[in-house]
């Protein structure tokens, strides 16, 4: 409606009344009506009425300013030149020189600038798609966050490394260019005997290497592989289309349009696409942000490379709306809403894996322009939903929120019959009885009703070959047959493989790996903390500590920060920023103490670890392998220390039958001279943190009896309060205590432990020094030293058997 008002006059601008909530696509037009109308006293300031059928609604806090069109912002530079020539502010020969040193805009202008010359210069073509994200890619690379992933990827030989070793095992020439850029000059073993199998037959995979071997890149080259094999086919099938609309069969593609009826009109793809790419940077900040919680490391110009390309093609698209949209069903295209499946899939035992699976197959596939998303429980399910309505090529998951979304039936989920990979990384944790009981309906659908035959498994894990005797009390039982499948069996039947895969199995007998030092200490339970912060200060480094226990690391948590020793703990009760963000820490200082329960003990690539600590023994020789395997990664050493007590003794023992050890492992050499001073500390720390702790849990009980009694509105029994009977005398005696304690501990840990060698005399007036009797500081490695330990103990056995012979 048009009134008299100059205020309320529409802008003759395009997308003038955004802000009022309405995004104006087309042009108004006029309504013919009967003049007669205007005689009425209560329209007498009304002039006409004037329709709008092409708009799009929308959320007015959300509302931003259209970008305007090219001719637009050149008149406004040419107004803008002009009045600085009429104020005489034109640009000096200084200015025009510090202009060209300006620095290039942030990512995000350049975007919008991309943008707008999309918007209005016509839709782009798949070459100009494909230089795009590779540029954006670069950018990517050259300007990522600093975490685990990165850092391990960035340790590898120098970029631009020559790639030649590669060619012979059908890489495609877009991976070859990350790899070369990554530093990956050859392949490792298990990468070379799959990939020709996986890539150039297309055989299922079953994969068995030693921790730390390169196993992310054998399953990911081969489904990066696939896509763009399929996206070559899609592009062929369009083509065929266009010259003749009866040729070329619908099911030859993956990305063919759907079958439905064309008055079918979607909820989601492009057009709520086409709202994000028109709202204000609050909404962009969001998905942005969804992005880094996904991956734990807020790669920005990551997501707004996938936001870009998706944006770039809801824009060109007029027929395509937000929330409202008028349809002409002759003019509508349905192939141009044809959209794109899911063709990988991933899965993994923990989150933290999953970000890192995400993080190297982004790596290898940064000059691909394909784009995955990761799907892991401990993050809000709306972000992840935004996520995937971006229709990734590749999802890597965990099976409880993957499976909870596809209860939910999310279109991107729907049709996984064209599903093309399926990986799952740490096999046979994954399918152990009772655990991820999502996983078991998950196989068995993709199975059954959306069975695939073309569907590549790849399937990996350090010790799927790994194989368990039966106890000796199954196999005394007389008159029984005992019939016991192998692990393979049983593994290949539930994920449902071929027939004839092919399996490569590159263990060793012993399962870890060559490079590794294991040693031992037999202790009783109480002394493992005097053990455990001895080797700490002895041996700085990077170190991590594993439990079987969360109560256990909140312990050790809680003792080592009193002790000064900056712990990071990482369990499943921690919220997941907090567990990425640990990770994050651990790998980026030098002298640090990572505390973790076995979700730590599976598949992460932490760079440089120095230290594995078993604080409890593990259970399975399973999980004895992969905490080991966090050191000694990629041919480097690494060290492996069990702190064995009795009630430990018996799972070493079942441990150490199913590796099938030759020799006994070595005892760690332990300087008794220092374990006095050790004890007074550990001991007064554990009376500090056992006080600490008594109080935090009275209080924490008393809160919430408080908070139900006056949510309840009734009065609440001081006999029910832990601290009723307390006095606040005792409590500030009680507090006293605690800070003479504190502050007699803070004496103790500046006084060395180890003196250093001292070389130089000094004179005094009684003719000699006296100094503490101190065991000389271990300038030596934790390696070293154990292997010169072995060293000594080999020499008596030798000057023994010399002396027999003389």
């Amino acid at each position: 409606v048009k009134m008299k008002t100059k205020k309320l006059q529409p802008k003759g601008k395009r997308g003038g009344m955004s802000k009022q909530g309405i995004l104006v696509r087309g042009s108004w037009r006029s309504v013919e009506l009967d003049p007669s109308l205007f005689a009425n006293e209560d329209l007498g300031d009304l002039v006409c009425f004037e329709e709008l059928t092409d708009y799009t609604l929308v959320d007015s806090n959300r509302a931003v300013e259209v970008p305007e069109t090219l001719e637009e912002s050149r008149e406004k530079k040419k107004g803008a030149k002009k009045r600085n020539m009429m104020t005489g502010e034109g640009d000096t020969g200084e200015e025009k020189k510090q202009d060209a040193h300006v620095e290039p805009p942030p990512p995000k202008k350049a975007k919008k600038k991309e943008e707008n010359q999309q918007n209005f210069e016509g839709p782009t073509t798949p070459s100009s798609q494909g230089t795009r994200a590779a540029d954006a890619a670069e950018y990517t690379t050259r300007k990522r966050p600093k975490n685990w992933t990165s850092a391990a990827l960035s340790g590898s030989c120098a970029q631009g490394a020559d790639v030649s070793a590669w060619k012979d095992l059908f890489v495609p020439t877009p991976v070859l260019q990350a790899l070369s850029k990554l530093g990956f000059s050859s392949p490792t073993p298990i990468q070379a005997l799959t990939l020709p199998s996986a890539v150039r037959d297309r055989m299922d995979i079953l994969g068995a290497a030693e921790t730390g071997s390169g196993k992310t890149l054998s399953f990911g080259i081969p489904m990066i592989h696939t896509i763009l094999e399929c996206r070559a086919a899609t592009e062929k099938w369009k083509e065929g289309k266009t010259s003749d609309s009866d040729s070329g069969p619908q099911e030859d593609s993956v990305y063919s349009p759907p079958v439905g009826g064309q008055d079918e009109i979607t909820a989601d793809g492009p057009q709520r696409e086409d709202i994000q790419a028109n709202a204000d940077p609050s909404e962009t900040e969001q998905n942005t942000e969804a992005q880094s919680d996904e991956g734990g490391t807020s790669d920005t110009s990551e997501a707004d490379q996938e936001g870009h390309d998706e944006e770039g093609t809801s824009d060109n698209d007029e027929e395509q709306v937000g929330v409202v949209r008028i349809i002409n069903r002759e003019d509508v295209d349905f192939e141009k809403q044809a959209k794109q499946p899911l063709l990988g899939l991933v899965l993994t035992p923990t989150r933290e894996l999953a970000v890192q699976v995400k993080h190297h197959i982004d790596a290898v596939a940064q000059f691909t322009g394909i784009r995955t998303a990761i799907v892991v429980g401990g993050m809000a399910p709306q972000k992840q939903k935004r996520i995937l309505n971006r229709r990734p090529e590749i999802i890597i998951a965990t099976p409880g929120r993957l499976w909870e979304l596809i209860k939910e039936r999310h279109p991107h989920l729907q049709n996984l019959r064209l599903l093309r990979c399926l990986v799952i990384d740490e096999a046979d944790r994954m399918v152990e009885r009772g655990h991820f009981a999502e996983l078991e309906s998950l196989l068995e659908m993709l199975n059954t009703s959306y069975f695939n035959p073309q569907r590549q498994t790849f399937v990996f894990s350090a010790t799927l070959t790994m194989i368990h005797s039966l106890p000796t009390r199954l196999q005394q039982k007389k008159g029984r047959k005992l019939e016991q499948r192998s692990k393979l069996d049983i593994l290949m039947e539930k994920v449902g493989i071929k027939e004839k895969p092919k399996i490569v199995d590159l263990t060793r007998k012993e399962a870890t790996v060559e490079s590794l030092t294991e040693t031992r200490i037999h202790c009783e339970k109480e002394d493992k903390d005097f053990y455990l912060y001895y080797f700490l200060v002895q041996y700085p480094g990077r170190t991590m500590v594993f439990a079987n226990s969360i109560d256990c690391i909140k312990r050790l948590n809680s003792l080592l920060v009193i002790l000064d020793c900056t712990p990071l703990p990482l369990h499943a009760n921690m919220h997941q920023k907090q567990r990425l963000k640990n990770l994050e820490r651990f790998a980026e200082r030098d002298n640090c103490v990572l505390l973790t329960t076995d979700v730590a003990a599976r598949g992460l690539d932490i760079p440089d670890v120095q230290h594995v600590i078993h604080y409890q023994v593990p259970r399975t020789s399973e999980t004895y392998v992969h905490r080991s395997g966090r050191t000694a990664r990629a041919a480097k050493e690494g060290l492996s220390l069990l702190l064995i007590g009795p009630d430990d003794l018996m799972n070493f023992k079942k441990i150490y039958k199913t590796l099938g050890k030759d020799e006994d492992l070595q005892m760690f050499p332990v300087q008794t001279k220092c374990m006095i001073s050790i004890k007074e500390r550990v001991n007064l720390a554990r009376k500090i943190e056992k006080i600490e702790y008594h109080n935090s849990k009275e209080k924490q009980h008393d809160s919430w009896f408080k908070q139900a009694a006056e949510a309840m509105d009734i009065d609440l029994d001081d006999s029910l309060l832990k601290g009723a009977g307390k006095d606040e005398n005792d409590d500030r005696l009680q507090q006293k205590m605690v800070k003479g304690m504190k502050k007699h501990l803070k004496h103790l840990i500046s006084q060395p432990i180890f003196k250093n060698v001292m070389k130089t005399k000094y004179p005094t007036q009684m003719g000699k020094l006296h100094l503490p009797e101190l065991p000389l500081a271990n300038t030596e490695t934790a390696i070293t030293s154990v292997s010169s330990q072995k060293s000594r103990n080999k020499r008596p056995k030798n000057s023994t058997a010399a002396a027999k012979t003389c």
